[in-house]
C-alpha cells in the first residue's frame, strides 16, 4: 500500500538556504520543517499501525508500530543539495523499518508492506 508521508510546500521550502541559514551545511532546518509537518498529519497505515519520524542530533527514526529505522543526514555523500541529503537521510530510516521511501511531485510518499 502507498501511503502519502507529506507535501513539499512552500512553508518547507522557506526554510532551504539561503532563506533560512543554515550553520550545519547538512539540512537542519530543512529537516525540522519536514518532521514538523510529518508529525502534524499524525498518519496511520490501514491496519492501525501509526508511523512516526524524529531528528536527533543527525540521525533520523522512523517508526511503524514496532518496527523502528535509523538514517543518517550524509553531507558528503548525498551532498551537496540539501532535499537529497535530508530525504536519503529519511528514505535510509524507512528502509531500516522495512518502508520504501519514494518522491514524486512534489511530495514524499512510503510503500508500506503487508
Amino acid at each position: 500500500m502507498k501511503l502519502k508521508l507529506t507535501d513539499i510546500d512552500e512553508a518547507i521550502l522557506k526554510s532551504l538556504p539561503p532563506r533560512t541559514p543554515d550553520g550545519s551545511d547538512a539540512g537542519i532546518n530543512y529537516a525540522d520543517a519536514l518532521i514538523k509537518k510529518i508529525q502534524k498529519l499524525k498518519i496511520t497505515t490501514e491496519d492501525g499501525r501509526k508511523i512516526t519520524c524524529k531528528r536527533r542530533g543527525l540521525r533520523f527514526t522512523l517508526n511503524i508500530g514496532d518496527k523502528i529505522g535509523t538514517g543518517l543526514l550524509r553531507r558528503l555523500e548525498n551532498g551537496p543539495d540539501i532535499q537529497t541529503i535530508v530525504h536519503e537521510g529519511i528514505s535510509e530510516a524507512a528502509k531500516e523499518a522495512g518502508l520504501v521511501l519514494t518522491r514524486e511531485e512534489g511530495a514524499l510518499f512510503l510503500e508500506v508492506s503487508d
